[in-house]
């Protein structure tokens, strides 16, 4: 990467800023106070080039230093597209081979994680126009497609094709291009199989006093 596209991806970083953050009223606001751009403004002009160069233990330190300040931990190896926007930011983790594409967005408490000890690719790729929602966790070498929006709170651990909607624990796909292909199950619905078996239960045991019941008064019957 040339020094002149580093300089180019972090103005488009800062007014990723502007653009999908209304609390942003000035740019003094923004460099001061905005812990999601000076996170990845250090991984672009000096933390990942010294990574790529191969220098020993400085990047992993300077990372270190950059979470220490803004609370969000960026590898030094991930590979980051310009317009990249956290907010708020902490807790966010992004592993080593993570790649992100162009106007991308994070919130707090996101990890981009891996799932593998191997040293190759291990942790997902997120195509451009990525939104990611608080607390989501995406593991593994897996491809989030162009477009996608991940809720709040998701654990996403396949591959979502392009313009999805994913929510719940594991992830599952609502919507594709605007389009439900798997219906909310409302919870009122959900099935409940320990509430199930204990009405079998009980119908058994009402089964079987009956069937007792009838058995002794037949035996009384017969007495007389």
């Amino acid at each position: 990467m040339r020094q002149q596209s580093v300089f180019s991806h972090i103005r488009r970083d800062w007014r990723a800023c502007f653009e999908r953050d209304p609390a942003a009223r000035n740019w003094l606001e923004v460099l001061l106070a905005y812990p999601g751009f000076h996170a990845i403004f250090w991984h672009r002009l000096v933390i990942h080039p010294l990574y790529r160069w191969s220098v020993p233990v400085v990047p992993r330190v300077l990372a270190h230093l950059s979470r220490f300040f803004t609370g969000i931990e960026i590898h030094p190896g991930a590979r980051i597209g310009a317009g990249f926007f956290i907010d708020h930011g902490m807790g966010v983790v992004i592993g080593q081979t993570t790649d992100v594409g162009e106007n991308c967005t994070l919130y707090q408490g996101v990890t981009l994680g891996g799932t593998s000890l191997q040293r190759d690719k291990r942790h997902p790729t997120l195509e451009d126009d990525v939104v990611v929602g608080a607390g989501a966790i995406v593991l593994g070498a897996i491809v989030i497609g162009t477009g996608t929006k991940i809720a709040a709170g998701a654990v996403v651990v396949k591959s979502v094709p392009p313009h999805s909607v994913v929510v719940g624990v594991p992830g599952r796909v609502t919507f594709v291009g605007g389009l439900r292909v798997e219906p909310a199950v409302p919870q009122v619905d959900m099935p409940d199989p320990e509430g199930e078996a204990i009405a079998s239960l009980s119908k058994r045991i009402d089964a079987l006093e009956a069937q007792s019941r009838n058995s002794e008064e037949r035996r009384g019957t017969a007495s007389l």
